[in-house]
């Protein structure tokens, strides 16, 4: 029998691009909840308990509402994708490049928790150099980014693109967060080996999907005073030279004369740079990701085939 996948909240942006990546796919059976019942707690129990993964497409509250609705006779495997259980012991990070091993992990969980669009591609920054031991866990790591607008879910994408709405945003690009308390921080300083609590300084700009994510580095405060080569290197050591996340050869990147946020829009793929003059005492490194791709439903999809995996 094909796999029962069940998407709860399939309707809003994440839900619907995770739809479309599996729209051709012959080997699953993608079920749906009637719309009539969307808000029947009877009904979505029902298909919550009937499927084989379920993956959840909604808010924080809802998420931790559809898992109680599992209860504890169930064996539906799950895959969150809101904040809610991000930072759960429980839960294994669906981040399957995040360490060695992080991939088995998932993919024998029955809870998996998918990250944030900035936090993989910070974390996919940070974490490789905490565990070469070249970041400090104590750095007072500083992380700005900028997202389409896609990432603030079918509210942000109407204030957006209807200039006429009365809530219009007509901004072409704005900062946000500026109480320094977005939820991605608490996501940021676990998964990224943190003991000191990060800046995160977020924004948004006018274009629908992409993103940057910048981590800029002083390396005469980092351990081993080392070369933006030696930054490079560890990151190549950590995902090698192919595959979902790629480290951008050293020349290449410092070649180029600027950084295309949506280069990477409609694949599940990152790339990560390592920019600044040599001698400078400065870096600047840059993931680049579809922030609806990498950054959310194409992970989910990832996520879910690994779960599979150990189901085959």
């Amino acid at each position: 029998m094909k796999p029962k996948i069940f998407i709860d909240g399939e309707h809003g942006t994440t839900g619907l691009q995770i739809r479309a990546r599996l729209a051709g796919r012959d080997d699953l059976d993608l079920v749906s909840i009637p719309v009539e019942r969307r808000k029947d707690p009877a009904a979505r129990a029902d298909f919550l308990k009937g499927a084989d993964i379920a993956i959840l497409c909604l808010p924080d509250a809802a998420s931790r509402e559809a898992v109680a609705l599992l209860g504890n006779d169930s064996t539906t495997r799950v895959i969150d994708t809101s904040t809610a259980y991000r930072v759960d012991p429980g839960w294994a990070y669906g981040f399957a490049e995040l360490t060695e091993g992080q991939a088995d992990k998932i993919a024998q969980a029955r809870f998996v928790a998918n990250p944030g669009c900035y936090p993989t591609g910070a974390i996919g920054l940070i974490r490789p150099l905490v565990e070469a031991g070249i970041l400090p866990t104590d750095y007072p790591v500083t992380v700005n980014a900028v997202s389409g607008y896609s990432g603030g879910g079918k509210q942000m994408i109407a204030q957006m693109e209807d200039p006429h709405a009365p809530d219009a945003i007509t901004a072409p690009h704005f900062l946000y967060g500026l109480a320094l308390s977005h939820k991605h921080v608490p996501e940021l300083q676990t998964h990224g080996k943190l003991s000191r609590k990060p800046i995160f300084s977020p924004s948004v700009g006018r274009f629908a999907q992409g993103m940057l994510v910048q981590v800029p580095l002083f390396l005469g405060d980092l351990n081993g005073n080392p070369s933006l080569a030696d930054l490079h290197a560890a990151l190549s050591k950590s995902y090698g030279h192919a595959g979902v996340v790629e480290v951008v050869p050293y020349a290449d990147g410092m070649a180029l004369p600027r950084v295309d946020p949506t280069e990477l829009n409609d694949t599940n793929r990152m790339k990560l740079f390592v920019f600044g003059t040599e001698g400078g005492g400065q870096a600047n490194l840059v993931a680049v990701l579809d922030n609806l791709g990498k950054g959310a439903s194409g992970a989910a999809v990832q996520n879910m085939d690994l779960m599979l995996r150990t189901a085959a």
